[in-house]
């Protein structure tokens, strides 16, 4: 398993943990709703900030489960928009980078 694997299944794991912790803390509330407007008002800007918490987490998983496939494929490291094979550095800091740098920007 190369290093670029282990680092992807771990971040898989994290953003897994957090796309569930959003889900559970969204769906599976059995508190009933403040009687306090203000109140109200703090707790569905809390529910916004989860909400898009768990986007991100979607998408980013996404992109870590795409890494893993162009792995499992042969196709890992190279960018998808030129075709050339993305710095090491780069994918040692972000391993689910699709784009060289030059074609991230």
């Amino acid at each position: 398993m190369s290093s670029y694997q282990e680092q992807l299944l771990v971040l898989k794991d994290q953003y897994e943990q957090r796309l569930a912790k959003t889900q559970q803390h969204l769906f599976g509330k059995d508190e009933p709703v403040s009687a306090n407007f203000h109140e109200q008002t703090v707790e569905m800007q809390n529910e916004d900030v989860v909400e898009q918490l768990g986007d991100e987490a979607k998408l980013e998983l996404a992109l870590v489960n795409k890494a893993l496939q162009k792995i499992a494929d042969g196709e890992y490291g190279a960018c998808e928009s030129c075709g050339k094979e993305i710095n090491a550095a780069r994918l040692e800091a972000l391993p689910q980078a699709a784009q060289c740098i030059n074609c991230a920007d």
